[in-house]
C-alpha cells in the first residue's frame, strides 16, 4: 500500500557492515582540500564499490550529521560507499566560500570524483546525490562531464538561477532572497572544528569572516538576467549533461518546475518524481505521505551503477502526486491525492485548454477564449491592491517549518481582483503549469502583478493551487527590462507554478490578481493602478485525460531510515509565523520564528545552538516603507571550544534605491573577538 504518513521506519540491520571514517582531506588541483566523512562497507576493503557523494556547505562534522548519518548509513549498509563531502569555505574544508554556484565549485566537484574513483576501495563508478545545494550542484558538475560520474539524483533543485531560484520570480525581487542570504551569511562566518583542522581553526575561521563578502548585497545588484545567472544554469546547456538524471521536487517546495523542464530538455536517460512535499527528502516528506525514498534510491543506484535490472526504467518517465480538494490550512500532515504516471513529457494526455474571462467570470465550457473584441470597445476593470495582499501567501518555499504555507485566500481575495467559475459539474484535472493572459495597461511605468489559482469550495473557503508573479518592465525581457508607457495597452502573459490538482464536483476556480504581494514578493517602488481589459484575457490551463496507467503504478516502499543521531535536547525546536498590527502607528509586522533549538551531539561532545528571527514590515500604504530584517544565533561548545556568531541584515528602500545594512559580531570565550558591518545603497534597476 502507498503510505500515508507517519513516522520513518529505523533499519539497524544491513547486508553489509560499515565502517565510519570520521574525516578524509580530498586533495584539490590547487592544492586545498576538502573535508570529507566516509561510511565505508567492510566488504569494499577486498571487492570495490560503487560510490555516492553529498557535497554541499552545510558542515557534515555538526549540523547535517543527524541527517547523514540516516541517509548515508543506509545506503553504505546497501553496498555503496557514501561520502559526504564539505564544500570549499565551508565546515572543516580550506579557504574562503565567496557565492554560490561558482566555477571553482564545480572544479573542485569534478576533482572530489576523481579522486574517488581512484581510491582502492571504489569500482571507478560514482553517483552524485543531494537536495537544495546538493541538487542543483549535482546537475552542475554533472555538466562537467567528470569521467567517472555515472548517474545523479537531484532533489529540490534548479536549472535556471535567475528565473527559478530564491531571488528572482517573474522579474519580482523575492523576500527569499533576504531569508537566504541570511542563511548563508550565518553559515559563512561559522569556524571549523579544532578537532578536525588542528590549531588553524581560528586562522581559517577570521578568514572567512573578513573575506566570504555579503551575498545579499551582490544577489540584489543582479536585478535582471545576465551572465552572473546563466553561466551556472544548465537550462542554458542541456545538451552538457550526459549522465542519467533523476530529478525529484515537491509541490509545496520552491524547484518543483524544474523537474517538468528537465524531462522535457534532457537527452540522457531520465526520471522525474514530484510528491506533495515541502523543501525535505521523500522520506522525511511534509505534507505526506512520504515515500520509501532511500529504497527508491537504491533501485536507481542498482540500475546505474551496478548494472542490476530493477525495472526502475521501465516505469513511467513521470511521477506525481496529484492533489486532492483540501481546507485551506497554513500546513498540513498530509495532503490527500493520488499517484500519476506520465510515460513522457510533455504529455499526449494533457492539453493546453483556453477559457476566456469576463469581468468577474471565468467562462468554463463556453468556448475557449482568448481576444475576441476590438480595442476601445470593452471596459476596464481597475485595479490597486492594498500593501497586506500577500500576507496569507506563505512562503516561497515550504521548509516544513510550519506554518508557512498559503492560508484561506478570503481575505487576500478582497484586495484583489477576482474571476470565478461556475460551480463544476464534474471532476477538472490539471498538470503542468496554469498560464493567464492578459491585456491591459497601467497609470506608473513600474508595477507588478501576482495571479492566483484557487480551489473554492461550496462552504465559501478558497485554497491555494498555484500562482504566478510577473514585473511588468519585464514584460518582454528579464535580460532587458523596459518601464511601461503610462496608459498604452500592452498583452502580457504569466505562467504559474506547476501543479497537479483535481478540482472536485461543485467546486468553483477562482483567479485571483493582485498589484501586491508581500512579503514573498517585494513591493514596486509607488502604488499603481492597472486597468485589465477581461474580455481580451484568457486562463489557459493544462487539463489532464485519467490514464488506465495511474492504476497499475507500482506502490512506493515504506520510509525507512538507518538509526537516528544520538543527541541531548536543552531547548526543543520552535517554528512560527505572527502577524502584528498596530492600529495606532499603522506598521504591520509578519515575524518569522525559525527557531532550531539547543542540543548536544553526543559522539563528538559538541553543543550547537540555532535560531534565526525574520520581521517584514510596512507603514500604512507606504511603499518605500518596506523592510526586512534578520537575525541569527548560532553557538558550538565543547571543554575545549566555546564559539558565538551573530549576524544582522536590514533590506529597505526609497523609491530609487535598495539600503543594505549587515551585522557580524563573534565571539570566543565570551570576549567578542570580531566585529564587522556592512552598509551598501544598491539602485533599483526597474524593480
Amino acid at each position: 500500500m502507498n503510505p500515508k504518513g507517519g513516522t520513518v521506519s529505523v533499519v539497524d540491520s544491513f547486508p553489509y557492515q560499515v565502517r565510519e571514517i570520521e574525516n578524509v582531506f580530498i586533495p584539490m588541483r590547487d592544492g586545498a582540500q576538502l573535508a570529507a566523512r566516509i561510511w565505508l562497507p567492510e566488504e569494499a576493503e577486498r571487492t570495490p564499490l560503487p560510490a555516492i557523494m553529498e557535497y554541499i556547505p552545510y558542515r557534515k562534522r555538526d549540523i547535517t550529521r543527524g541527517r547523514d548519518a540516516a541517509n548515508h548509513a543506509y545506503l553504505a549498509g546497501h553496498g555503496y560507499v557514501c561520502v559526504r563531502v564539505d564544500m570549499r569555505g565551508s565546515g572543516d574544508s580550506d579557504g574562503v566560500l565567496t557565492d554560490e554556484y561558482t566555477q571553482q565549485e564545480q572544479e573542485d566537484g569534478v576533482d572530489a570524483i576523481a579522486w574517488l574513483a581512484e581510491q582502492p576501495w571504489c569500482d571507478g563508478n560514482v553517483g552524485m546525490m543531494g537536495i537544495s545545494w546538493g541538487g542543483f550542484n549535482s546537475l552542475q558538475v554533472a555538466a562537467k562531464q567528470p569521467p567517472a560520474l555515472k548517474a545523479i539524483i537531484s532533489i529540490c533543485s534548479s536549472d535556471d538561477l535567475y528565473a527559478d531560484n530564491m531571488h528572482y520570480m517573474g522579474g519580482c525581487l523575492l523576500g527569499d532572497n533576504l531569508s537566504e542570504a541570511t542563511v548563508m551569511f550565518a553559515f559563512n562566518t561559522l569556524p571549523p572544528d579544532p578537532q578536525i583542522v588542528g590549531n588553524r581553526w581560528r586562522d581559517m575561521w577570521f578568514d572567512r569572516m573578513e573575506n566570504s563578502g555579503l551575498w545579499l548585497e551582490q544577489w540584489i545588484e543582479h536585478q535582471r538576467r545576465s551572465a552572473y545567472w546563466s553561466t551556472s544554469s544548465v537550462n542554458e546547456y542541456y545538451s552538457a549533461i550526459q549522465c542519467p538524471v533523476y530529478a525529484i521536487g515537491g509541490w509545496a517546495d520552491g524547484f518543483t518546475n524544474t523537474v517538468l523542464r528537465l524531462m522535457q530538455h534532457l537527452e540522457v536517460p531520465r526520471k522525474g518524481l514530484i510528491g506533495p512535499w515541502g523543501h525535505k527528502y521523500p522520506h522525511q516528506g511534509i505534507p505526506g505521505p512520504a515515500i520509501g525514498f532511500l529504497q527508491e534510491s537504491l533501485r536507481w543506484w542498482d540500475y546505474w551503477l551496478k548494472g542490476k535490472d530493477t525495472g526502475i526504467m521501465d516505469e513511467p518517465m513521470l511521477r506525481a502526486w496529484e492533489q486532492h480538494s483540501v481546507p485551506p490550512d497554513t500546513s498540513y500532515d498530509e495532503r490527500p491525492g493520488r499517484w500519476i504516471g506520465e510515460a513522457s513529457w510533455p504529455s499526449d494526455n494533457i492539453s493546453m485548454r483556453r477559457y476566456g474571462l469576463g469581468p468577474y467570470t471565468i467562462a468554463m465550457g463556453e468556448g475557449h477564449g482568448g481576444p475576441h473584441q476590438q480595442e476601445g470597445h470593452e471596459s476596464a476593470l481597475a485595479l490597486q491592491s492594498p500593501i497586506s495582499v500577500g500576507q496569507s501567501a506563505g512562503k516561497w518555499c515550504s521548509y516544513a517549518a510550519t506554518p508557512d504555507l498559503p492560508g484561506d485566500q478570503r481575505e487576500e481575495d478582497g484586495g484583489s481582483l477576482i474571476f470565478s467559475s461556475r460551480q463544476l459539474a464534474e471532476p477538472l484535472e490539471i498538470f503542468g503549469m496554469p498560464m493567464v493572459e492578459f491585456e491591459l495597461s497601467c497609470d506608473k511605468p513600474q508595477a507588478m502583478l501576482a495571479v492566483r489559482l484557487s480551489d473554492v469550495a461550496p462552504d465559501g473557503k478558497s485554497t491555494r493551487v498555484t500562482y504566478g508573479l510577473l514585473n511588468l518592465s519585464h514584460r518582454d525581457s528579464d535580460a532587458d527590462p523596459e518601464p511601461l508607457v503610462p496608459h498604452r495597452r500592452y498583452r502580457v502573459r504569466i505562467p504559474m507554478n506547476g501543479i497537479a490538482q483535481c478540482f472536485p464536483v461543485g467546486h468553483q476556480l477562482r483567479l485571483s490578481v493582485s498589484t501586491s504581494y508581500w512579503p514573498l514578493a517585494w513591493l514596486p517602488p509607488e502604488p499603481a493602478q492597472v486597468d485589465i481589459y477581461p474580455d481580451s484575457c484568457a486562463l489557459v490551463l493544462p487539463e489532464r485525460t485519467p490514464g488506465e496507467e495511474d492504476t497499475r503504478l507500482p506502490d512506493f516502499d515504506e520510509p525507512e531510515e538507518a538509526p537516528p543521531l544520538e543527541t541531548h535536547t536543552f531547548s526543543a525546536s520552535e517554528h512560527n509565523w505572527l502577524l502584528h498590527r498596530d492600529l495606532a502607528t499603522k506598521e504591520s509586522t509578519l515575524e518569522v520564528i525559525n527557531d532550531q533549538g539547543h542540543f548536544r551531539i553526543e559522539d563528538i561532545g559538541t553543543e550547537v545552538r540555532r535560531s534565526t528571527r525574520e520581521w517584514y514590515s510596512t507603514v500604512n500604504d507606504d511603499f518605500t516603507s518596506a523592510r526586512g530584517e534578520t537575525y541569527t544565533e548560532r553557538s558550538f561548545k565543547r571543554d575545549d571550544w566555546n564559539v558565538e556568531i551573530y549576524t544582522r541584515s536590514i533590506l529597505s528602500c526609497d523609491e530609487s534605491n535598495f539600503f543594505v545594512h549587515a551585522q557580524l559580531d563573534a565571539y570566543e570565550d565570551d570576549y567578542r573577538v570580531f566585529s564587522k558591518n556592512w552598509e551598501k545603497v544598491i539602485p533599483r534597476d526597474h524593480m
